[in-house]
């Protein structure tokens, strides 16, 4: 199963969270790494980050979407993200110079930057690739901000335990297959779609009217650029019980007012 990030990420938790039997987790550098891989069969199925609750859309992973339209999502799952300052053993909080992570995370620790403002952030593809290469500095004075996961798998000590912004931190992860699943009539589920639309006045609300005419919750609109200047994709999630004909009618009704309409699947939606 893939993943976006090193042995030890946040994304590794959530998917064995998900597939929790013996998988064989893969590591890939970016999320389109994951997306192709799961495309192409080098792998059973892929998971990328999608949002989180304090720094937002994972946009990297909508464009993985897009890119692939082979896949499925197939699967959903949000897993709380408590963050260290991870060092080398024998290092000091007072010390340290550097702390380095994902972008995604330093703007998660922002309340603790702010407070420590000697500790200069450096962005990194990943929270466990910075752990992993901090450890292999052994520099006293440079730091990781990562899960204790990774402090575990790299040999790194927790300076500072939960520096987030909130404690109620959390990433939904959608997984990524190549065909997708069935879910059992009636269940609580969520329906992921890829919508464009004329450039028109009035072309999202056309789009959104139906999905509130037939009944249907709309958790998720994001907008992404189609390569296009100023022309725009939208990703919407509408919540609905698994084989119900008001999803289909809904869905229906929206394909008549866009350009295009590219259902990336119906999974399960996550309950605590």
């Amino acid at each position: 199963m893939a993943f976006q990030g090193e042995l030890g990420a946040y994304s590794e938790e959530a998917l064995k969270s998900i597939w929790p039997n013996g998988v064989e987790p893969v590591p890939f550098r970016e999320c389109l790494d994951v997306a192709g891989a799961v495309e192409r069969g080098e792998v059973d199925a892929g998971l990328l980050p999608i949002e989180n609750t304090l720094a937002g859309s994972v946009v990297a992973s909508y464009d993985a979407l897009v890119v692939s339209p082979r896949l499925h999502v197939t699967a959903e799952m949000v897993t709380p993200i408590h963050h260290c300052i991870l060092a080398p053993r024998g290092a000091r909080l007072e010390e340290l110079q550097t702390v380095e992570s994902h972008p995604v995370a330093l703007a998660q620790c922002g309340r603790f930057l702010r407070a420590h403002p000697r500790l200069r952030p450096l962005p990194a593809y990943d929270t466990a690739g910075a752990a992993r290469d901090v450890a292999a500095r052994n520099d006293p004075c440079a730091a990781a901000i990562a899960g204790r996961a990774a402090a575990h798998r790299y040999g790194l000590s927790v300076i500072a335990a939960d520096v987030e912004d909130r404690p109620d931190n959390q990433t939904r992860f959608l997984a990524i297959e190549r065909a997708p699943r069935s879910l059992p009539k009636g269940a609580d589920a969520r329906t992921a779609l890829l919508v464009t639309t004329a450039n028109v006045s009035g072309a999202l609300v056309r789009v959104l009217m139906p999905i509130a005419e037939h009944g249907l919750n709309m958790s998720k609109l994001e907008s992404r650029p189609t390569g296009e200047p100023w022309r725009y994709r939208f990703f919407i999630e509408i919540d609905h019980a698994a084989g119900d004909p008001a999803a289909d009618r809904a869905l229906a009704d929206v394909a008549q007012v866009t350009e295009s309409l590219r259902v990336l699947g119906t999974y399960a939606r996550w309950t605590a």
